[in-house]
């Protein structure tokens, strides 16, 4: 049975085992170099940092403590595409994509650091958000990060999850993951929208020129 004949699900199932130790691998060991330049610039900014403006869009969104979970999902979100990809070529022009997308941001940590206005919350009365700005302080702001991965992770597996034949309902969770997400960046007060602007900017562009100059297979 050739891939034009078995299901979406058969074709997903066949895929994601492929290479299994080198996605493993490579997604732990880029999610782990990632987080040491960002924590570096974070405790070692070159410039004063800028206190992001707020705008209408940040007085619709309330408060919503629940949403960390939904945050945190990120870095489930962001394995799912290269688990998809099935060749060592394909998996190498994603990496590169990704890490010169994230590459992109960083520099603009360096040069243009950034944080989030005060939001006069007592962080101690929401434990699960506590823990999340001391993990994760309100600096490196600008474009957020979250939303330019969650962004660039839900428009590949868009087009992947449609080149299996994907159902409608499968192609539409992905969008709704992807967005709450994005929604999660400001109910949990870890961005502005202006942060959350940039980032659909950086994540829409990278993965458009990314999936332009995706290896033919």
């Amino acid at each position: 049975m050739n891939a034009n004949t078995m299901g979406w699900h058969r074709q997903i199932a066949a895929v994601i085992f492929r290479h299994a130790l080198l996605k493993a691998f490579g997604t732990t060991l880029f999610i782990s170099l990632f987080f040491s330049a960002y924590f570096y610039l974070l405790k070692n900014p070159i410039h004063p940092s800028t206190v992001m403006p707020t705008i209408w869009l940040d007085h619709l969104v309330g408060f919503a403590p629940q949403t960390v979970f939904v945050y945190v999902s990120l870095w489930l979100y962001v394995s799912l595409p290269p688990a998809l990809l099935s060749t060592k070529r394909e998996l190498y022009a994603y990496g590169a994509s990704i890490a010169a997308t994230c590459i992109a941001a960083l520099l603009i940590f360096c040069f243009w650091p950034t944080s989030v206005p005060a939001s006069g919350i007592d962080w101690s009365k929401y434990p699960d958000v506590d823990f999340l700005k001391n993990m994760d302080a309100s600096g490196n702001a600008c474009p957020s990060l979250h939303v330019v991965t969650a962004v660039f992770s839900g428009i590949w597996l868009h087009r992947l999850l449609r080149g299996f034949g994907s159902p409608l309902w499968l192609l539409t969770l992905n969008w709704a993951w992807c967005m709450a997400i994005v929604y999660s960046t400001l109910a949990t007060r870890q961005h502005v929208a202006v942060d959350v602007l940039a980032g659909l900017a950086l994540g829409m562009s990278s993965a458009y020129l990314s999936l332009r100059y995706r290896p033919i297979i």
